[in-house]
């Protein structure tokens, strides 16, 4: 299958460097609200701040860095993403054992990471449509998908385990060098990086290169609704989130424990739904598969609001998960290799960078509505709410196929 195939060794170094990053990542996912509550003694109101003030001022810090990198080479881009990462997550420990580490640094920090996660991530589709061919760029991004799954499922637990053996803090420098262990991997690609050519862009950066991205989106048949999809369909799945550990953990009782394996078992199905969509592109056709398991993931969100306290409930959130991640699981490699195909190399950057932003600001500013919509309803009648709004999601969804990129000469594809 090919799913098993070798993409070659350049490939693999960018594979690796993914996989230290991201297990890093989820090994550290909750430290900062740990740190915040335990150690700064933190109460709900600045707790919910760090959190949306990561995303939502790092997503404007990062509007810039699309347009900075496009016209560069992106591996060097790749690897000062990860030092500024692996240098300011540093900074918590440090001031920690110093004792100077206040409630303003993590903000700081949280902003600086959030920002450099942007710029990493848009760099790193761009240099992957470089070093694989298109017709295996499906297979690609069905392997980082298995890997993001897997580590979603497995680092919280090593991660949680961590926090009660060392402390929150020591997690935090663990993700710090996953950072520095990434940028070694992606500096290991080796190989000459060809500068991208300038297509009649200024030196100088405009102001109207900084839309861009949003504007090939917004007049782009296919992308222009496939991107509101999964801003929308990102965001609400993120809003509920923190509403599901308030109903779970306090009105329902269950165990700290109970709540991580019900996030993190269901994880196996974005590794069974990632393994799959080669296969199912296959057999129906990538448009097909797309809006299939596109409209499919819309569906399983209304079911958490009828969550219950004890066996029942617990196992009915995890059966709501598993369908949930399965299909995403299938869905993310399949729309995120349709995004590249119907990118030019020359805006790729730009693109997905103007994308990862405007995600990260719709999660925070729905993650701030429904925390507004649960005061005055309770969470389970907001999480009902969001689970309804996502049913009118697929509408969103690219109805027609539309034929991607033609192939651009070797010299002007590589970024």
């Amino acid at each position: 299958m090919g799913a098993r195939r070798s993409l070659g060794r350049q490939f693999g170094w960018l594979w690796a460097a993914y996989a230290v990053s991201a297990f890093g990542t989820w090994l550290a996912f909750d430290a900062f609200p740990i740190i915040a509550i335990i150690v700064l003694h933190a109460g709900s109101a600045e707790v919910s701040l760090l959190a949306a003030a990561g995303l939502a001022v790092g997503a404007m810090v990062a509007v810039p860095l699309g347009p900075w990198m496009e016209f560069r080479r992106k591996r060097p881009v790749m690897i000062a993403m990860d030092v500024v990462r692996f240098a300011a997550l540093m900074t918590v420990p440090v001031l920690f054992l110093l004792d100077r580490l206040t409630f303003a640094q993590l903000v700081v920090v949280s902003v600086v990471v959030s920002a450099a996660d942007i710029a990493f991530t848009a760099a790193s589709g761009a240099c992957l449509k470089a070093l694989v061919p298109g017709d295996d760029l499906l297979v690609a991004n069905g392997r980082f998908e298995s890997t993001a799954w897997t580590a979603t499922m497995v680092g919280p637990p090593i991660g949680g385990a961590a926090v009660g053996l060392f402390g929150p803090v020591m997690t935090v420098a663990a993700n710090a060098v996953s950072f520095l262990l990434s940028a070694a991997g992606i500096r290991a690609i080796g190989g000459e990086e060809p500068r991208p050519a300038r297509t009649g862009t200024p030196s100088r950066l405009r102001a109207g290169d900084l839309l861009e991205g949003w504007r090939y989106i917004l007049t782009h048949p296919a992308l222009r609704p496939l991107f509101f999809n999964t801003v929308l369909v990102g965001g609400l799945i993120m809003a509920t989130a923190p509403l599901l550990a308030v109903l779970m953990l306090g009105d329902l009782g269950f165990a700290p424990w109970q709540y991580a394996l019900a996030f993190a078992l269901p994880c196996v199905g974005g590794l069974i739904g990632s393994r799959l969509s080669p296969r199912l592109v296959a057999r129906f056709g990538r448009h097909r598969v797309m809006l299939t398991t596109g409209a499919l993931r819309a569906c399983w969100l209304p079911g958490l609001a009828f969550v219950r306290p004890g066996v029942a409930g617990l196992v009915l959130v995890m059966a709501v998960e598993l369908g949930l991640i399965c299909c995403m699981g299938v869905f993310n490699p399949v729309y995120a290799t349709y995004r590249l195909e119907r990118t030019p190399a020359d805006r790729v950057a730009r693109t997905l960078s103007a994308w990862s932003v405007s995600s990260k600001a719709t999660v925070a500013v729905l993650t701030a509505l429904w925390g507004l919509l649960a005061g005055v309803t309770g969470p389970r009648i907001a999480v009902a709410i969001a689970g309804l709004l996502s049913l009118a999601t697929p509408l969103l969804l690219p109805r027609h196929e539309q034929a991607p990129l033609p192939e651009r000469e070797p010299a002007a594809s590589h970024s």
